[in-house]
């Protein structure tokens, strides 16, 4: 059995004739997990945007949520990291779904290797713009508070604008990331990790450093890329049901 990481798929993001297409394409990857998979870990922007009220949640994404709720029941457990489209996610995927939620990174240990697991939105020394709005404004408490004001109707289309936003932000970018990210990885395998698992770049990499491996998810977007560690080996995939 199998550990799978996938990121980035950004639903909500397309027209609906590629959106359509492309929650295909994940619910035969879920399949997949579920067949041959023990544990499964997202790390970040499932969504383009996730924004929970107190008693609302987007509801174009509920079959989504049936099918994570169903490999959950299955005993599958689903590890969620948070990345820059979810930094307003509350408690409804963790208790009413049963995924469990890390917020930016998390350490575990996979079949003897010990893995760093992160999203890795604002991680390039030069985002430090992005550091100071996202993190310490966007994610306020009194931000949040102030936008649950706002009706759903309104608020959610406008949010998805400045998702869009983000995710032109990340693409202009990418090259410059891309670099600042394997020095990242190669650093902290230097630290004691066997692995460092990345997305938010949506450029699907496998590097073997000498103390270990770096590989980057890409996105469940376009690449529709994955990694899958089985029998301690670790390994880059694309989907192609």
């Amino acid at each position: 059995m199998a550990v799978y990481f996938f990121s980035d798929a950004h639903l909500g993001a397309d027209n609906p004739a590629d959106e359509k297409g492309k929650i295909e394409k994940l619910f035969s990857f879920l399949e997949m997990v579920g067949r041959q998979g023990n544990r499964l870990y997202i790390l970040g922007d499932l969504f383009d945007f996730w924004f929970e009220y107190k008693q609302v949640i987007p509801k174009q994404h509920l079959t989504v949520v049936f099918r994570l709720a169903g490999l959950v029941e299955k005993g599958i457990p689903i590890h969620y990291i948070t990345g820059n489209h979810d930094f307003w996610l509350g408690d409804f995927l963790e208790k009413e779904v049963g995924l469990v939620i890390h917020r930016d990174r998390y350490e575990t240990v996979e079949e003897e290797k010990k893995l760093l697991l992160l999203h890795g939105d604002g991680l390039s020394p030069s985002d430090w713009k992005y550091r100071l709005f996202v993190r310490s404004i966007l994610r306020h408490r009194l931000c949040i508070a102030l936008y649950r004001l706002l009706p759903p109707d309104w608020a959610i289309p406008f949010a998805r604008k400045m998702s869009s936003s983000s995710r032109n932000h990340t693409a202009g970018r990418k090259a410059e990331f891309i670099k600042d990210y394997e020095i990242f990885a190669e650093k902290k395998l230097i630290d004691g990790y066997d692995a460092v698992i990345i997305g938010h770049t949506h450029h699907p990499q496998y590097i073997a450093f000498p103390g270990g491996v770096y590989l980057n998810t890409g996105d469940f977007y376009h690449h529709f890329s994955y990694g899958r560690l089985e029998n301690g080996r670790l390994s880059l995939e694309y989907f192609r049901p």
